[in-house]
């Protein structure tokens, strides 16, 4: 019978939960295969909300702003574009963990009707004001 320190058990568990955790990763976070029907990752956002207006923060290191496209359709407001892969197509990718390819991120706002006040890019993200009407 073969005993195994408790302390080995955990540390094989922990080392198999990360091997999960990265080939998750590694499927939500693919390479897009050709010309894809649908996004191939979404950006992190943060959304701030006051009296007046709602701003929300896109998250979008390396994408420029003619590679975006924002757009009000009822409640929803949708940001969509590509963050293009920077390597030469010749390279061999050693390490990739920042997605690639297209992009959609999907926001559904809050009750009542809004216009695009501002949109710009700043360090590496979309910063949008929703100015509320009425």
């Amino acid at each position: 019978m073969i005993y195994r320190k408790p302390s080995n058990t955990m540390w094989i568990d922990a080392v198999k939960l990360l091997e999960q955790a990265d080939n998750l990763h590694r499927q939500f976070f693919r390479l897009s295969q050709g010309s894809a029907s649908g996004p191939t990752w979404e950006p992190p956002i943060d959304i701030f909300e006051t009296g007046r207006a709602l701003s929300v923060v896109v998250a979008l290191p390396g994408v420029s702003a003619d590679q975006v496209q924002v757009l009000i359709e009822g409640a929803t407001l949708s940001v969509v574009g590509e963050r293009v892969l920077p390597a030469p197509s010749e390279a061999h990718i050693r390490r990739i963990e920042i997605p690639y390819g297209r992009f959609e991120r999907r926001i559904t706002l809050p009750p009542g009707a809004f216009e695009i006040r501002e949109s710009r890019l700043v360090d590496g993200c979309l910063v949008l004001t929703l100015l509320k009407l009425g």
